[in-house]
């Protein structure tokens, strides 16, 4: 993810969707030979192909998933006054979205990672804001209700979270206990939120390129274990008191760009939805 963020922030500002300038801090290893090179525009298209071959659709919904959640993230700021990124990993909202700088901003994820991303952005722009407060949570043995507070959060106050990339790693009862302890925030607070058609675990080969993909995640000891039907994603998140929003997919989000449909073919699975917390 932070080299396809990397990439598409080292676009012509009229031509990218979205800049992350700190995203290549968190690229490494051959990666950060690949954008290297493709910060020469004549090299860019190759090093973009031959990421879509190694992994079809990949790319295109990394970015069209990191575009729709900015905006949607910008848009809830202008009204709630926290933020909270659930499995954050080397997401840097918090730091480059103005409308950031004025929420109580509480990102979770475990705690190795939450060091490495620290020591990066200190080494890059010094002490972190003091809006920002990390705290360490293991998705699928810890209450998220209990971690938030320890950390600071008001439940008293609306918050918008945004759960990107993190679902299909969890189990169901992981997935169903945050949904509760997120039900519980304050009226008005917004759930983003991506997930996968739980199609793809079911019957990858309906998908270009799943098979080998969903093999290669087990083989990194980072088995996809989680999806849902979209067709019954608005029962499932009422049944737990949340309201659905919005329900895409990244496919659709890239056309809606302007780029072309062809680079999201094998991730038509990856699907990006919004809840709101009912009163």
């Amino acid at each position: 993810m932070a080299l396809f963020r990397g990439l598409e922030s080292s676009r012509p500002a009229n031509s990218r969707l979205f800049c992350d300038p700190l995203a290549a801090l968190f690229v490494h290893g051959w990666r950060r030979w690949l954008y290297s090179l493709a910060r020469f525009h004549s090299f860019r298209g190759l090093v973009e192909r031959l990421l879509d071959w190694k992994a079809p659709g990949a790319r295109a919904a990394g970015i069209a998933r990191t575009t729709w959640i900015d905006d949607r993230v910008s848009a809830a700021l202008r009204g709630v006054p926290q933020l909270v990124l659930l499995g954050a990993g080397f997401d840097t909202r918090a730091y480059r979205l103005t409308s950031a700088a004025q929420a109580a901003v509480f990102e979770l994820d475990r705690p190795e990672t939450l060091s490495a991303k620290r020591a990066a952005l200190e080494a890059a722009i010094g002490p972190l804001p003091e809006n920002v407060h990390l705290a360490a949570i293991d998705f699928n043995s810890q209450s998220l209700g209990e971690v938030l507070k320890q950390a600071g959060f008001d439940a008293l106050r609306p918050a918008c979270f945004v759960w990107e990339g993190v679902t299909n790693y969890l189990s169901a009862d992981a997935v169903d206990g945050a949904l509760g302890q997120i039900r519980q925030a304050a009226p008005g607070s917004l759930l983003l939120f991506t997930y996968i058609h739980r199609a793809v675990l079911e019957t990858p080969e309906r998908f270009h390129g799943a098979g080998k993909m969903l093999a290669r995640l087990r083989d990194y000891g980072e088995p996809w274990t989680f999806g849902i039907d979209p067709g019954q994603l608005a029962g499932y998140l009422s049944a737990r008191g949340l309201r659905l929003g919005e329900d895409l997919s990244v496919a659709e989000v890239w056309e809606r760009a302007g780029r072309p449909a062809s680079q999201v073919r094998g991730y038509e699975f990856y699907r990006l939805a919004s809840a709101g917390v009912e009163s």
